[in-house]
């Protein structure tokens, strides 16, 4: 009786190994494509390593706002935000513009910043729950 039940716990072993590869390999990929659009749409003003512009721009590196609330740093890409927010104990007063991203392209710039520069998200986001986001704020 002491085998069977071995085997079946080596097999779920296995199968959360290989889904933990998969979902490394989706990060990856979500991340290089992230990087390109944080390339063409973030970096003037969060820098090139997510530091930010110390009193006018917060940094997205190891940035306690970005990371608390995964809903709200969506929904910032897809409104934009303007009014007095604080950043590591920092407050920020500036106006970030709508990002005109789509689902694909947040959630792709999230997964490069939320896994960047001393971040690391607890889940892989998809363009489906930037579409969820999205839907809630109409």
């Amino acid at each position: 009786m002491k085998k069977p039940i071995q085997i079946v716990f080596l097999l779920g072993i296995m199968m959360a190994s290989f889904s933990m590869k998969d979902q490394d390999a989706a990060l990856k990929k979500s991340m290089e494509a992230g990087k390109g659009t944080y390339s063409a749409v973030c970096i003037a003003c969060h820098m090139d390593s997510g530091q930010g512009i110390a009193s006018v721009f917060p940094p997205l590196a190891k940035s306690d706002y970005l990371m608390e609330d995964t809903d709200r740093a969506i929904a910032n890409l897809i409104e934009g935000l303007s009014g007095e927010i604080t950043v590591n104990k920092t407050k920020y007063n500036q106006v970030m513009p709508a990002s005109g991203l789509n689902d694909q392209d947040i959630a792709d710039v999230l997964n490069y910043v939320m896994n960047s520069w001393g971040n690391k998200a607890k889940s892989t986001l998809t363009k489906d729950k930037v579409a969820k986001v999205r839907a809630s704020l109409d």
